[in-house]
C-alpha cells in the first residue's frame, strides 16, 4: 500500500505528507547499486584539516578528544569505528550515496559511540547482523546523538542505545526499513531501541517493513515523535508501532500509522508503561494522528493501551475501522 494513496486520507493531508516525506527522505529512492562506480582509496576526509584516511577508525582516532567532521566519500564501505572521546560528525559527501555496509565493530555496530557527542548525516547503514541478533547501524553507549537524512536497512536493528539519563537523541528525516527480529534468546531487536536516555526526539521519519519487534521502543524519560509514518502493511511478525515500556512524558502527534496483517502482537498501536512505571506519563499528549488497519485486514485492536494509570492527554486522533481509542490495562 502506498502511503500517499490511502483512500481515506484527504487531498490536503496527502499533499502535506508527500511534502515532508519526499523532501526529507528523498535519499531512500536512490538505488544502492547506482552509487559505486568509482571509489577512492582513502574515502574518509577530516574537513578541518583536509587529511584523508583509508579507514574510518583512523579518521576517528585522528580527531581524538577534539571536535571534528569526517566526510565520507560516495561508495559502499565494509568498515566501522569506535568513538571513545570527542565530538565527531560523520557526514556523507553526497547525502544518500555513502553506505557503511556490513562492517561491525566490537560485535555491536558500524558506529559504536561513547564520546561526548556525535552527529550522523546523509549515511546509509545496511546489513548489520551479529550472532546475538542485535547488530545495529549505530550503537550509542554515552553522549548526545543527532541523526538526519540517513537510512537504516536490512539489519538486526537500526539504532540501539545504552543508558545515559543526561543525554539527548534527535533523529529526523531518516528511514528505517526491514529491521527487527525476535530470533535471539535475549529477546527481540527493534527498528529503534532507546535505553534510559533523558530525551528522544523523532521528527519526519519513516518506519516500514519491520521484521520483528517494535518499530520504536523507548525507555527515555521524555519523548517526541511527530510528523512521521509507520507503514506496517508489509511488516512480518511485528509488534507495536511505539512502545514506551516504562512510560514517558512528551508528545506523539501528527503521525501516520497503518497496521499490517502479519503480526506477532496486534493488540495495540501505542503502549504506555507495559513493563512498569519508570517515568511519569502525566500529560503525555497523543493527538492529531491518523491510524488504521491495512486494506483487507479485519480485526479489532486498540490505538493506545495504558498500564501507567497516569493522566495521559489523549486528544483527537483519526482512527479507522476496528480501532478502539483507549484502553486501561
Amino acid at each position: 500500500m502506498s502511503l500517499l494513496s490511502h483512500p481515506s486520507t484527504g487531498v490536503a493531508r496527502n499533499d502535506r505528507l508527500a511534502f515532508f516525506l519526499l523532501s526529507g527522505l528523498a535519499l531512500t529512492i536512490i538505488p544502492l547499486g547506482a552509487m559505486f562506480a568509482q571509489t577512492p582509496q582513502r574515502p574518509y576526509t577530516i574537513a578541518e584539516t583536509g587529511q584523508r584516511y583509508g579507514s574510518l577508525q583512523q579518521a576517528v582516532d585522528a580527531i581524538g578528544d577534539r571536535a571534528g567532521t569526517i566526510r565520507i566519500a560516495s561508495g559502499r564501505w565494509r568498515d566501522c569505528a569506535v568513538q571513545t572521546a570527542g565530538s565527531v560528525a560523520y557526514v556523507a559527501e553526497v547525502a544518500g550515496q555513502a553506505a557503511l555496509d556490513g562492517g561491525v565493530c566490537e560485535g555491536k555496530a558500524a558506529l559504536v559511540l561513547r564520546g561526548r557527542s556525535a552527529r550522523v548525516e546523509g549515511l546509509i547503514f545496511a546489513n548489520m547482523r551479529v550472532p546475538e541478533y542485535n547488530g545495529a547501524g549505530i550503537r550509542l553507549e554515552k553522549g548526545d546523538l543527532a541523526v538526519s537524512q540517513s537510512w537504516f536497512m536490512d539489519s538486526n536493528q537500526g539504532i540501539l542505545t545504552a543508558e545515559d539519563p543526561g543525554g539527548s537523541i534527535l533523529i529526523e528525516k531518516s528511514t528505517f526499513t526491514r529491521l527487527g527480529t525476535c530470533e535471539g534468546a535475549g529477546g527481540c531487536a527493534h527498528s529503534l531501541y532507546i535505553g534510559n536516555y533523558g530525551a528522544l526526539t523523532v521528527r519526519r521519519c519513516r518506519f516500514e517493513q519491520g521484521r520483528g519487534g517494535h518499530y520504536v521502543k523507548s525507555r527515555a524519560g521524555r519523548i517526541e515523535v511527530t510528523r512521521s509514518s509507520f507503514d506496517d502493511s508489509r511488516g512480518r511478525a511485528t509488534n507495536y508501532m511505539i512502545d514506551l515500556p516504562g512510560g514517558a512524558s512528551g508528545t506523539i502527534a501528527e503521525n501516520w500509522f497503518v497496521q499490517g496483517a502479519d503480526k506477532e502482537n496486534y493488540s495495540a498501536f501505542i503502549t504506555v508503561a507495559p513493563e512498569g512505571k519508570a517515568h511519569s506519563s502525566n500529560g503525555l499528549a497523543i493527538a492529531a494522528n491518523d491510524a488504521r488497519l491495512a486494506p483487507n485486514v479485519d480485526r479489532n485492536t486498540v490505538f493506545v493501551a495504558d498500564w501507567s494509570g497516569d493522566r495521559v492527554a489523549l486528544g483527537e486522533n483519526r482512527l479507522g475501522l476496528g480501532l478502539k481509542k483507549f484502553e486501561r490495562r
